[in-house]
């Protein structure tokens, strides 16, 4: 039986001063204020000497530096629902005085968006203030840096909060983008068995971005793409993809699909991984001048079920690439042998299904049909846009802070699925060379396309807008 989580009567907000408050979290607050889902106290909390007025300036800031229209109104309302207090997390006292502050409200919700190095102690100092016994806590990612360091943080955390209490942080879940994957695959019974090993010839995922590191290159460079986005972000939308349905829609359920998906999935081997490092990275400041980090990563497994068996799944991202896109192509299975190749006399691929996760969100059916009265086949994309779903980041925060508030865990990462993500990565977690370099504006290293089905990389859907033009990412 499924325990309904209970509503926080406030949200304390670690890092409200930070960056990633500035230009995620105080945008979404605005944005669940202006459509009447943000009604509940939020506390401020960070190490700066700020007043209330300074919080508000900092909030207008943030909102115009998101490009947001404000209306003065819903503006009025945010603020009057905002309240700062100054932390040290060397001092108890400040704590104590928190709790003093937040005495009467309630049940709270801790919302920890510093870095991971802070969350032990955190946890431990609003324990001691009686902060945590009718409290969540909910944390940022990345949790650990690898499985060791996930379990070590785990069970330090748990000695104050307990599993049911801690919520960690993966925004793509707050993707409506992300989360269609698993009604589109199920509400569509066209879809529901097509989508699986009698079908599909091969999966490939991608997550493009066409900016490099600079102003994070300290960051980044002990971090990594396989680290960043890959060990979290892809693996989770992975799991969206081939989980089999719930048996209900309760949190529960959903949740230990995913994690079932996730254990089905093998270990990546170090043959089936590419790494790469884009000329210029070790020109950026705060990276170190022999680092061996990667910007990209390219790597394949497949999951060992009754639904996908045999059929390979190849996942990449990297930073200073062609374009910055989201999105997952489904390559069913070629024609059989007989008119098309005779006929026409040229290869003729299978249908490809694509989910668009960003920047546009939708579906494409790329077909096949005669080109006039010539002697060939050619590309025929058939597209819905999903234009009443979001896959921008603002827009999965707002459904991560009012999950924060309300309880429901299923926009979360449970930790057995942090244990099995780390699991899945954790033999690339030490490369054996340095990355392949590959230049700015490119694909990635040329290498990675012999982790595909057929050598080469399905174009994205931004770059197939013609079928005349169409050409393989290399």
């Amino acid at each position: 039986m499924t325990t309904i989580p209970e509503r926080a009567d406030a949200l304390t907000l670690f890092g409200i001063t930070g960056d990633l408050a500035k230009k995620m979290l105080l945008p979404a607050l605005y944005n669940l204020t202006a459509r009447g889902a943000l009604d509940t106290p939020v506390i401020g909390i960070g190490r700066k000497d700020w007043s209330r007025t300074k919080l508000h300036q900092h909030a207008r800031d943030a909102l115009l530096a998101a490009q947001l229209p404000i209306d003065e109104v819903m503006f009025t309302k945010l603020t009057g629902l905002l309240d700062y207090t100054r932390i040290d997390y060397g001092d108890q006292a400040t704590f104590d005085a928190l709790a003093t502050k937040v005495r009467g409200h309630g049940r709270l919700a801790h919302y920890v968006a510093v870095p991971p190095s802070t969350y032990v102690t955190i946890a431990q100092r609003l324990a001691a203030a009686g902060l945590a016994d009718n409290a969540r806590l909910i944390v940022e990612k990345p949790f650990g840096h690898d499985l060791d360091s996930a379990r070590a943080l785990q069970a330090e955390l748990t000695q104050y909060f307990s599993e049911e209490q801690l919520r960690r942080v993966d925004h793509f879940l707050g993707k409506d983008a992300v989360e269609n994957l698993l009604t589109f695959r199920y509400a569509n019974t066209m879809l529901t068995d097509l989508l699986s090993r009698r079908h599909v010839r091969g999966v490939q995922i991608t997550m493009a971005e066409d900016f490099d590191v600079a102003g994070r290159g300290g960051f980044y460079d002990a971090t990594g793409c396989l680290r960043d986005v890959v060990q979290n972000h892809l693996l989770q939308m992975f799991a969206y993809l081939v989980m089999d349905a719930p048996r209900t829609g309760s949190a529960t359920d959903i949740l230990d699909e995913r994690d079932r998906a996730l254990r089905a999935t093998r270990t990546v081997r170090p043959d089936d991984c590419v790494r790469g490092q884009y000329t210029g990275y070790l020109d950026v400041p705060g990276v170190e001048a022999d680092s061996t980090t990667e910007t990209y990563v390219a790597l394949r497994t497949w999951v060992d079920n009754e639904r996908w068996s045999g059929v390979p799944f190849v996942i990449r991202a990297g930073k200073a690439l062609a374009t910055t896109a989201i999105e997952i192509v489904a390559e069913l299975d070629r024609p059989i042998p007989g008119y098309f190749h005779t006929a026409y006399a040229q290869e003729v691929r299978g249908n490809l299904v694509r989910f668009r996760i960003s920047p546009s969100t939708g579906v494409t059916f790329d077909l096949l049909a005669q080109h006039g009265s010539t002697t060939t086949v050619d590309d025929v994309a058939a597209t819905a846009d999903f234009t009443h779903l979001t896959g921008t980041d603002i827009g999965a925060y707002e459904h991560i802070l009012a999950d924060s508030i309300t309880g429901d865990p299923r926009r979360f990462t449970r930790m057995d699925m942090v244990e099995e993500c780390w699991r899945i990565i954790g033999r690339l977690l030490t490369p054996p060379g340095p990355p392949l370099t590959y230049t700015p504006g490119s694909w990635g290293p040329t290498e990675a396309t012999a982790l595909t089905t057929d050598g080469k990389w399905h174009p994205l859907e931004q770059d197939a807008t013609d079928s005349s033009t169409r050409s393989p990412a290399p």
